[in-house]
């Protein structure tokens, strides 16, 4: 069951070929010590680089860590100490402000970290319902982005540095010219609005310019869940998934875990209802059970009990069956699948209608109306309505339908019809479908105003250009997926004197009495709060304290609302076509065209998040590619086409060309390729600028998420793609344990096969017990603190947030490109990515890998100054200033956990605004130093002090490490294992408790719940 072979991370290591034996060969390979020398004298990267030329090359690649690399500068006024401080600033000790984070439209809320009026740190609001407390990898990195210096610094009018009074003059002299005409030839674009303040201020500049119109378009937005809706309701209604009632939940080409606004919330509940392990008995807990029906592999699909690879467009046929065996009345015949399919479909039918109002079934938003319909119509047969799935009024101020929205747009602009046009945010010269030619379009235009973060692509081609603020940096407001409403407060002044949409309209409308975002907001609530019936507070600044302070304005959320499928819901749905031969039963002949899916990168999303340097390392989720896209395909097509990873290919669809590197990943559905949005940018000095590709040029209104018509051409090169998959590799060693919900309950020890006992406690005081490894360390008494660690892996859904989360806490650079391909990244915790199966569909397992802070560390005995040594609560630590580099910690740890700074990643002199985003409690590290995982020990020593203070023991809780609070399934835990009521020491008396190596006798502190898995028996004996 626990056969070490079963695991494996690459396909070479699945396919055991030559290179993988080589790499195999040296526990760490060569190039991630390799340290040649120019002829200068300067030491290189290891790929022939000379460091100078390397930094030069990699410019913003590394502007997080203090490089060079921008040609703006940011603003060189001095600050002072504050003469009087204000009573609440307490230098070192940071304070929290509740806020939220707008992403598609959405809020989620934040609690924003603040050390004397700089925000460094994002965490999740535990009362706000979008988010409970975790966070995402957007919300995390957001705090570079708002220091980035490659953000727009000033105002510009065809390229040149203006002022903010003459862009007033010449906007002021262009509506004279409207207003007698209504408005006539004034156009707004904006991406999703659900902010109230917003949706007022266009509601009055419509009301002032009648003939005016508004547009929407998001590239990755909601439209399909709308129009799904619309088809099965008659009106665009707000679906709310309740998780924790769902004990059968079916996916249909959706990623719920990260693509809906509702995704933390989602989790959450997912997450808890996986966690059987911490039930005191096996049958406490009843386990839920995961399908998928998925075209491209993402963490909901990896998480999955039982996964069937098929391509985005054979979907709908696949939901089609799958309806009419619940029973849903649908016209025409039942299409034809493959049997094995078909049965695959009928167990999972009888399995959800074992579970009445206890099943969920969720379409993806990339699916069609029909899909959504369809779902929509097998929940209310499967009687899910009101218990797993609610409905409310649409959250959106405007909900339309966005694609249209946009066509209607460029349609008025080439006939002439648009003389101003204001763009708030939305960049759609880069993400507007590509036949619909907007850049040609725009140059129609008279008067293009764009408001950004960035000089992006469509600021290049707008007359005038003006710096957006920051989230964090300005007054605004926002709801939530469920309606719940969050006033957004500003954590710092703007940092280059930008505006906010509300100020932007503010000055089309006229309106000199409320110029600023604080008046307009708070104009906005006021008569929000005067229309109330029953208001919370007795006066309306209390209100707004209150709603401040919390991060939710009580009472906001959308209330539930009935609704019923239409009569003639049927009659719209278009005929499912038969799909073609199932995986694994491909035609000997490739076809001549393959199906193309487009999706938002799993880390710089719709390309928002470019110019990020945290965004761009972080790992992806699943590939764990790093600074590029790739051409995404089955090992199996990408066999078929004679083609491996890193080769060249070229891509077309409908007349337009692009060129990418392929990357063949297990699960993927064969005869389709998976394009990730927001690479291949063109914008000028930015660090994204020629990484990837650029699919938005391939990406048509037809074929806006997926479609047929794409052909791959071979061009004979290659292109090195960085990936961490197969960095610190363990083969061999048994890392991962997993097992079924039933071996489980049948014999609860086996699964974890425990072969060494827990680290001591105060009950057990020696650590050499009979049963042990042999050791030379001397015993030691804890009889304080013990800080300890457990990972629950069937929680655990691989997000990323708990590293990039790390990254943040614990000021660690980024190293690029280069220094990825060289093995050098720094990440204190890394997940990795675990498969076992056929490469076709193979089980996923994610395990997120830290230092164990082991109790006889191996990596303290071989250390010449001491620089790494255990302290009295158990931690293994480092001593930065005795460290002298000679990695011989790294060589004895079989973690391989520990990052090693080649070279100066810190040199902040060159940038000072990238100070601003450090944590002050942390130390920032110079060239040749170890540096790794340290349990947050800036936040165990504010704990200590805070109950030295009050005189008393530190609670469990009371700590909670930057990972632990950052993963929103609350799959990490940690605590004083000297504690026997302890959550962490409950967790590790589990039998699932593992720990990683410990027949080593290293006795980590971090330990692991082996992760469970729910399968229908039915399909497993399928074996598909």
């Amino acid at each position: 069951m626990n056969n070490r072979n079963e695991f494996w991370r690459t396909l070479e290591e699945r396919l055991q070929t030559v290179e993988f034996q080589e790499l195999l060969k040296r526990e760490l390979p060569d190039h991630l010590f390799s340290s040649h020398t120019h002829a200068t004298g300067a030491p290189t990267t290891g790929m022939g680089t000379d460091r100078r030329t390397f930094l030069k090359l990699m410019g913003a690649t590394l502007v997080m860590a203090g490089l060079a690399g921008c040609q703006t500068e940011p603003p060189r006024e001095t600050i002072v100490p504050y003469v009087v401080a204000p009573e609440e600033i307490i230098p070192g000790k940071p304070l929290f402000f509740a806020s939220a984070m707008p992403l598609g439209g959405y809020g989620v809320g934040v609690l924003v970290e603040n050390h004397m009026g700089r925000p460094t740190k994002v965490e999740g609001n535990p009362q706000h319902p979008a988010s409970l407390g975790g966070s995402n990898l957007f919300m995390q990195g957001s705090v570079l982005t708002l220091y980035d210096p490659g953000r727009a610094q000033v105002i510009t009018h065809q390229g040149q540095i203006e002022t903010w009074g003459t862009f007033l003059d010449v906007l002021g002299a262009k509506l004279a010219t409207l207003r007698p005409n209504n408005g006539a030839g004034l156009r707004i674009l904006t991406e999703t609005v659900t902010s109230p303040t917003l949706g007022a201020q266009l509601s009055q500049l419509l009301q002032q310019f009648p003939e005016a119109r508004w547009h929407q378009y998001e590239p990755v937005g909601l439209d399909n869940i709308r129009a799904g809706a619309q088809l099965a309701f008659g009106q665009v209604v707000n679906p709310i998934y309740h998780f924790e009632n769902a004990e059968r939940i079916l996916t249909l080409d959706g990623d719920f875990l990260t693509d809906l606004p509702g995704s933390l919330r989602y989790a959450r509940a997912f997450g808890e209802k996986r966690k059987v392990t911490a039930a005191a008995s096996p049958d406490a807990a009843q386990m839920n059970r995961l399908y998928a029906l998925a075209s491209t592999p993402t963490i909901t699909g990896a998480k999955a009990d039982h996964r069937l690879p098929l391509r985005a467009g054979q979907i709908v046929t696949y939901a089609n069956v799958l309806a009419r065996r619940l029973g849903v009345a649908l016209p025409g015949p039942e299409p034809e699948l493959p049997q094995a399919h078909t049965d695959w479909l009928a167990a999972l039918a009888r399995d959800l209608q074992a579970q009445p109002g206890r099943s969920l079934i969720i379409a993806g938003p990339e699916q069609p109306p029909q899909v959504h319909a369809l779902a929509h119509a097998m929940n209310a047969t499967l009687q899910n309505v009101g218990s797993t799935v609610t409905y409310t009024d649409s959250v959106e101020v405007n909900p339309v339908d966005q694609l249209a929205s946009l066509r209607t747009l460029v349609d008025a602009m080439q006939a002439g019809q648009v003389d101003t046009l204001i763009i708030l945010e939305a960049n759609p010269v880069l993400t507007a479908p590509v036949d619909f030619a907007f850049a040609d379009a725009l140059a129609q235009v008279d008067l293009a105003v764009h408001l950004s973060l960035y000089y992006d692509e469509t600021s290049a081609l707008c007359q005038w250009q003006i710096p957006a603020t920051h989230y964090l940096e300005s007054w605004s407001d926002v709801r939530a997926y469920d309606g719940t409403a969050s006033i957004i407060q500003p954590l710092i002044a703007p940092l280059f004197d930008g505006k906010s949409p509300h100020e932007l309209l503010a000055a089309l409308l006229g309106n000199s009495a409320l110029t600023s975002p604080y008046e307009i907001v708070h104009s906005t609530w006021l008569d929000y709060y005067a229309h109330l019936t029953n208001p919370p507070q007795a006066d309306f600044e209390s209100f707004l304290r209150t709603a401040l302070q919390a991060g939710v304005v009580a009472g906001s959320a959308q209330p539930a609302i009935e609704v019923t499928l239409q009569s003639n819901w049927t009659t719209a749905l278009t005929p499912p076509v038969a799909p073609a031969a199932p995986s694994g039963q491909l035609p000997e002949q490739l076809p001549e065209q393959l199906e193309v899916i487009f999706r938002p990168d799993p880390s710089i999303g719709d390309g928002r998040f470019a110019n990020s340097a945290w965004m761009q390392e972080l790992p992806k989720q699943i590939s764990t590619l790093t600074w590029d896209n790739a051409v995404l395909l089955s090992p199996s097509t990408a066999a078929r086409l004679g083609l491996r990873g890193e080769d060249v290919v070229e891509l077309s669809l409908g007349g337009h060309t692009v060129t990418g590197a392929v990357w063949p990943m297990p699960a993927h559905a064969d005869d389709a390729v998976t394009l990730h949005l927001g690479y291949g940018r063109t914008w000028q000095d930015k660090l994204s600028t020629g990484l990837g590709f650029n699919a938005y040029a391939l990406r048509t209104a037809a074929t806006r998420f997926f479609g047929p018509g794409l052909t791959l051409r071979k061009t004979g090169a290659t292109y090195p793609l960085a990936t961490t998959q197969n960095h610190f590799l363990m083969e061999g060693r048994d890392l991962v344990r997993a097992a079924t919900l039933a071996e489980y309950h049948a014999d609860p020890e086996k699964v974890a096969e425990k072969s060494s006992p827990e680290p001591p406690s105060v009950e057990s005081p020696t650590i050499t017990n009979p049963g042990e490894p042999a050791t030379l360390y001397p015993g030691y008494i804890y009889d304080g603190y013990a800080w300890g660690m457990t990972v629950d892996l069937t929680a655990c859904i691989g997000c990323n947030a708990c590293t990039i989360a790390c990254q943040v806490e614990n000021n660690i650079p980024t190293v690029g490109k280069e220094g990825v391909l060289n093995g050098r990244e720094m990440h204190w915790l890394k997940v990795d990515h675990y498969y076992r199966g056929p490469l076709e569909n193979p089980e996923s397992y994610f395990q997120p890998r830290p230092c164990m802070h082991c109790e006889t560390a191996p990596c303290e005995l071989v250390c010449p100054v001491e620089a790494t040594l255990h302290n009295s609560e158990g931690l293994n630590q480092m001593v930065y200033n005795r460290c002298v580099g000679t990695r011989y910690c790294s060589n004895n740890c079989p973690y391989k956990v520990r990052r090693f700074n080649f070279f100066d990643y810190v040199e902040a002199d060159e940038i000072p605004l990238l100070q601003m985003w450090r944590n002050p409690d942390v130390t920032v590290r110079a060239r040749g130093v170890m540096e790794k995982c340290t349990y947050c020990i800036q936040r165990i020593n504010a704990a200590h002090i805070q109950a030295e203070e009050e005189d008393r023991p530190i609670r469990d809780g009371e700590i909670k490490t930057a990972c632990q609070t950052a993963c929103p399934t609350r799959a990490i835990a940690f605590g004083n294992i000297n504690d026997p009521e302890s959550e962490v020491t409950r967790l590790k008396a589990l039998p699932l408790n593992y720990g990683l190596l410990a027949e080593l006798g290293t006795r980590p502190r971090t330990t692991y719940l082996a992760a469970l898995r729910n399968p229908n028996p039915e399909i497993e004996a399928l074996a598909i």
